[in-house]
């Protein structure tokens, strides 16, 4: 047993959070915001703690996906009004600052993650529990799921935690331009036909959520992990850049020994078995 960044245990399946749950089957990961008496709001120090654990993954090489979900069935209503909210009204700027940095600390650190994440939605999904969601790879919804970038609904501008950057390239600019605006909720019918939910789950959102993660973690995971990195670095990037960028990350690819083990497996017409290498 290793330590990561920040003293969160290596492997990350050994790990006990304070401020959230966390169970490991096999190689997918699954994070649960876990105070259901009050939605699953974010505090401090599960902003903090999220953001640890996320940092940690990338140097964790036995989860290869990971499910985020919350507990009671809703996924977040965003962060405490009265354990966040209320101690922002009194702090200076420099501490302001200093949170809202922490708090792009997790977008970031999702995003860096070389762990394809699935989000599983159920129920009220608003402020920064949108933001989890938005910066998740895969979005599956529940048919009551209800997501709200509600940050003018405090005084707040949209652009919190990335989501002027990243729901643009999700749901396009006049779509997220509304939400941001006005701070509706959107509904999972919304939500599907729009893009931002892959599909809406009629039975169980998190089974099916563990389901798909398993599907990808049985996949070759140098593989996955460039296709996250390529998806995210190619925002800005040229078409001709972003052609380029992709010869050389497919002929890295090339050279794995699960290209060499599918090829195989194709010959003797057989389903191949990636070991990840």
């Amino acid at each position: 047993m290793t330590r990561a960044a920040n003293g969160i245990t290596l492997p990350v399946s050994e790990y006990v959070p304070s401020h959230f749950s966390l169970s490991v089957a096999g190689a997918v990961a699954t994070i649960t915001l876990n105070r259901p008496e009050r939605k699953n709001p974010l505090t401090f120090e599960s902003y903090r703690e999220l953001a640890d654990f996320f940092q940690a993954l990338a140097k964790d090489d036995e989860v290869k996906a990971v499910v985020t979900t919350g507990a009671g069935g809703n996924f977040s209503s965003g962060g405490d009004v009265f354990e966040i909210i209320g101690p922002l009204v009194e702090m200076n700027t420099r501490d302001l600052t200093a949170f809202t940095r922490m708090t792009g600390e997790l977008v970031k650190a999702m995003r860096a993650a070389p762990q394809p994440i699935i989000a599983a939605v159920e129920g009220v999904c608003a402020g920064a529990g949108a933001i989890i969601a938005m910066a998740s790879d895969l979005r599956l919804a529940s048919p009551d799921a209800r997501v709200a970038f509600l940050f003018n609904k405090v005084g707040l501008a949209g652009c919190d935690m990335g989501a002027c950057a990243i729901l643009p390239r999700i749901i396009g600019q006049g779509r997220a331009s509304e939400l941001l605006y006005t701070g509706r909720f959107m509904s999972a019918q919304e939500g599907e036909r729009w893009g931002f939910f892959s599909c809406i789950v009629e039975g169980e959102v998190l089974a099916e959520a563990r389901m798909l993660a398993e599907t990808i973690a049985s996949g070759p995971t140098y593989a996955n992990t460039m296709t996250k990195r390529m998806l995210a670095m190619e925002w800005a990037m040229s078409v001709e850049e972003a052609i380029e960028a992709e010869a050389v990350a497919q002929a890295l690819c090339m050279t794995t020994e699960d290209f060499a083990r599918a090829y195989r497996a194709f010959a003797a017409k057989e389903k191949p078995v990636f070991e990840g290498d």
